[in-house]
């Protein structure tokens, strides 16, 4: 079966490098790259790229967002663009040095009607034989962080799993939206019960609050370098990071969650799809700027957490 992403706010990601970032200066810049980008965006990508059937759903609005429809269509990504009058943002990024620090620069996108958010989500539930929805990335300005209840209740009357992977009143918004999986940051978590979380004990804790506070049945919180926890029915358990060498950020929270989606989808037990998430994450890790992981990575380093047990 299929899985179906949403982006409510996609974004034309463009990278480029410069050898020091410094103010009242030109910067000579290497030549773009440009990469669709978004949350369901990217995890549309991640489980095209593992061989899985996704289908992107997302707003289109003007050149960056033709330009995002252009480089899907190359990528042989399924997609179901919703034209919107206005212009989809774009997002620049900015490496410095060779290796060195990277700068991101995020711009807030376009308002979406209610006409319009009526259309992305009918053909978000028109997509065929798919079990799991997956919902990922921030709101466009104006938004009701309420759309993710409507969400949530079709996907109850669809008997389909929904995933969410967003931050600030969205997350918030996730209390009662019957999501089958959230994936918060520690720091989101931090965020959304307002309140320091000091030990490992403590992130445990937090996560089952939100489990029990109805936010979704499994809660997975990222803890960067440290890897992922899991609270679910019957089920509690930690998955340390895989060390690599890290050459971009970019998309791999992104990555987790469309390895775990994928593996869930395909039957495999949430531990299994958990560890399937950690290689995901790991091995866009290893890719520079925007690019994605690849299969050939996932693969050897989900191998090598299976050969740990």
């Amino acid at each position: 079966m299929a899985i179906a992403t949403l982006t409510l706010n996609p974004a034309l990601d463009v990278t480029t490098c410069t050898e020091k970032v410094r103010p009242g200066h030109k910067l000579r810049c290497s030549p773009p790259r440009f990469d669709p980008g978004g949350g369901g965006i990217n995890v549309a990508r991640v489980i095209t790229h593992l061989g899985g059937e996704a289908v992107a759903v997302f707003p289109s609005g003007g050149p960056a967002g033709a330009t995002i429809v252009q480089l899907l269509e190359e990528q042989r990504v399924a997609i179901l663009p919703v034209p919107i009058k206005g212009a989809t943002r774009e997002s620049f990024t900015v490496d410095e040095g060779r290796p060195g620090d990277q700068y991101r620069f995020v711009l807030p996108g376009p308002g979406l009607s209610d006409d319009e958010l009526a259309t992305l989500l009918d053909a978000l539930f028109g997509v065929e034989d798919v079990s799991h929805i997956v919902v990922s990335g921030s709101l466009p300005p104006g938004c009701d962080p309420a759309i993710l209840k409507r969400i949530g209740k079709r996907c109850a009357e669809a008997g389909v799993k929904l995933v969410i992977d967003t931050s600030g009143p969205a997350l918030a918004a996730c209390e009662g939206a019957g999501a089958w999986l959230i994936k918060p940051s520690l720091r989101e978590v931090v965020d959304l019960l307002g309140r320091e979380i000091r030990s490992e004990d403590d992130e445990m804790a937090a996560a089952r609050e939100l489990r029990k506070r109805g936010f979704a049945e499994m809660v997975v919180v990222s803890l960067a370098e440290r890897g992922a926890l899991l609270v679910g029915e019957g089920v509690e358990l930690r998955v340390p990071a895989i060390p690599v060498e890290a050459k971009g950020t970019v998309g791999a929270g992104d990555s987790m969650v469309a390895a775990i989606s994928l593996a869930a989808s395909q039957g495999k037990g949430i531990e299994d799809a958990l560890h399937y998430g950690i290689a995901a994450g790991a091995a866009t890790l290893m890719t520079p700027a925007t690019e994605l992981a690849r299969k050939e990575d996932v693969d050897r380093l989900y191998a090598g957490t299976a050969s740990r047990g």
